[in-house]
């Protein structure tokens, strides 16, 4: 496994109960701020492996990018967390966004 991915796993692990990460986000932090894509593809493939809270990573609006039954589980887990979310189906990123420091 690439030090990428390691990096990757590490910052989704440590995403407190109740606060969240945009995708985006992970991949700034991690060094590599084009990478949001592979975040999702690291998230997606090493969930269960790992055990992440994968329901704390969101898009950069605030807002669930799964669909159908993924969003259903995804927000209730997050509400669960007491997260809350408006009548647009968003997160205010600006209370409950994660903020980590860059590993450059």
């Amino acid at each position: 496994m690439e030090d990428f991915t390691h990096v990757i796993i590490d910052i989704i692990r440590n995403i407190p109960e109740g606060k969240v990460m945009s995708y985006g986000q992970i991949a700034r932090v991690a060094g590599n701020p084009r990478a949001a894509r592979q975040v999702s593809r690291i998230l997606h493939s090493m969930s269960k492996k790992y055990k992440l809270p994968w329901h704390r990573v969101i898009n950069s609006k605030g807002e669930i990018s799964l669909q159908g039954e993924g969003y259903a589980s995804q927000k209730w887990l997050l509400e669960q967390e007491g997260i809350l979310f408006h009548k647009t189906s968003k997160i205010d990123l600006t209370v409950y966004q994660h903020q980590m420091e860059e590993k450059m």
